[in-house]
């Protein structure tokens, strides 16, 4: 199958439908992960639907889009890195990269196989890697930053890879890097700056808390 002929399949209706598929799986996953304490699951996958649909939302809203590619969102990428925080590094991971397959659905580009792995289940996927800070000192701040900076990585190698031609005669990692992180670093900022805001921080921390109350009940329960 040549790349024009898979790019066509992946976004015919066929394509969509093994999309969903594989949303529905991740789901399952996720699911079962959080099966055994069935309070918190149902939690866990009521905030993480929430947070899936803000983060879409968001998504939408396109502060600046890029000429060829990429968007400075309203601070979508953190709504994906809220559901790691809570629940811890593989809901997250998982519910990040569903978040990524259903970006590839509603607004697909794909140039190749390994270009849509790196610009959408991986690149969003990292984003669950802030459930590695759940227990750290400002957790949700590292976390997003990793996750975010995890994502610039992803969109730069895609770049140097299968774009490299709009770098011209420029050193192509060079473009790639500078390219992508003017559109990823913004938000990065802005992201940082809205959990900064002690409101925010607090109603964040709030649910964390009570998430977390609600296992120790449920476990003593045990």
């Amino acid at each position: 199958m040549s790349i024009e002929s898979f790019s066509q399949f992946f976004m015919s209706p066929t394509g969509t439908v093994i999309s969903i598929a594989i949303l529905l799986i991740l789901v399952a996953f996720f699911a079962l992960n959080l099966k055994k304490n069935e309070t918190l699951s149902v939690k866990a996958l009521t905030y993480s639907a929430i947070c899936i649909a803000l983060a879409t939302v968001l998504s939408n809203v396109k502060l600046y889009e890029m000429p060829t590619g990429g968007t400075i969102t309203a601070c979508s990428m953190l709504f994906i890195s809220l559901i790691g925080y809570w629940f811890g590094a593989f809901p997250g991971i998982v519910a990040a990269t569903a978040y990524g397959i259903l970006q590839l659905i509603f607004d697909p580009y794909i140039v190749h196989p390994m270009q849509l792995l790196l610009d959408y289940p991986i690149a969003f996927g990292i984003l669950g890697v802030s459930g590695f800070f759940v227990n750290s000192k400002n957790g949700l701040v590292k976390g997003f930053v990793l996750g975010a900076i995890g994502r610039w990585l992803c969109s730069t190698l895609s770049g140097v890879l299968f774009f490299a031609e709009y770098a011209g005669s420029q050193n192509v990692f060079v473009y790639s890097s500078i390219y992508n992180i003017s559109y990823v670093g913004p938000e990065i900022l802005m992201t940082v700056a809205l959990i900064s805001v002690p409101a925010f921080k607090n109603a964040i921390e709030h649910v964390k808390l009570s998430l977390t109350n609600s296992q120790i009940k449920i476990s003593e329960a045990n």
